[in-house]
């Protein structure tokens, strides 16, 4: 699937409305008792909205709304049935883009700087996907972004519900950022981030902030959970700072250690266990 059509299916989910229920179709005739043959064929199979979602397009949730809307064909038939399974050999198409069975792949990277977080840029700037390029065959994404000068961890998978969860706001996934600002917090400033922040027009949630221990007063971590686009940054020019540097150093529990900048790796089986008990 080219990375055109599964950026669409992803910003599609967004504004299509999946609070909208799709309506289920239930059959409540008994099957008969001496023909098992259709019940054990209709369990077989991958439910639809699962294989979508695990060939990265979107969450289960979002696949829903999509195979309502008629965006999804099977062997060239228009498919709106939420419960179709899919069997080996059903050729599924997203959108006119062939979908594929992958292996689910994790891969953690320390961003350096001047890398934009976008699977291509048709100004020629260079992406993270070029650091990652021979991390595996399967067509990964990053969860979430940081901005070209923002460095630190950032997480690929093709797990569509996964980077779902981790991205939701609800979920609380916590982001701790080390700052490096043009002249020093003061301590009054310090105490206004403990508090109140409202930023453009909307309350920033800033779940622990201080100075870096053993670092000069410009140095701060603070930990939010808000995906706000340059959100960090905000914060600080509310008050009237400037970010020279900024680094991501945790993310949903995972850490840098042992992971030198512009390097990425896999998740350990623990890693990737904490994150799906988020």
């Amino acid at each position: 699937m080219n990375s055109k059509n599964s950026s669409r299916g992803r910003q599609a989910g967004g504004n299509s409305n999946p609070h909208n229920k799709p309506q289920f179709k239930k059959n409540f005739k008994k099957s008969k008792p001496n023909n098992t043959k259709p019940q054990q064929e209709e369990k077989s199979g991958i439910r639809l909205n699962k294989y979508i979602a695990n060939a990265g397009v979107c969450s289960r949730r979002e696949a829903d709304t999509f195979i309502e809307h008629g965006s999804v064909t099977i062997n060239s038939n228009l498919v709106t049935e939420m419960g179709y399974r899919v069997q080996p050999g059903d050729e599924v198409r997203f959108d006119g883009t062939l979908l594929s069975m992958e292996k689910k792949r994790y891969i953690l990277l320390n961003k350096p700087k001047n890398y934009i977080t976008t699977m291509e840029d048709d100004r020629g700037r260079k992406t993270v996907m070029e650091l990652i390029a021979n991390a595996t065959s399967e067509r990964i994404y990053p969860v979430g972004r940081l901005d070209r000068n923002t460095t630190g961890l950032l997480l690929f998978t093709n797990d569509g519900e996964l980077a779902k969860k981790l991205t939701h706001p609800k979920h609380n996934v916590r982001k701790l950022y080390q700052a490096t600002l043009d002249r020093k917090l003061t301590l009054a400033d310090l105490e206004k981030l403990r508090g109140d922040v409202v930023i453009e027009g909307r309350k920033v949630f800033i779940d622990a902030v201080s100075y870096v221990e053993g670092g000069k007063k410009n140095e701060v971590g603070i930990e939010i959970h808000s995906g706000r686009n340059r959100i960090v940054r905000k914060i600080f020019e509310h008050f009237g700072y400037n970010v020279t540097k900024l680094d991501r150093v945790i993310f949903a529990g995972l850490t840098k250690k042992n992971l030198p900048r512009g390097r990425w790796r896999e998740l350990t089986n623990l890693e990737l266990n904490n994150l799906h008990m988020i």
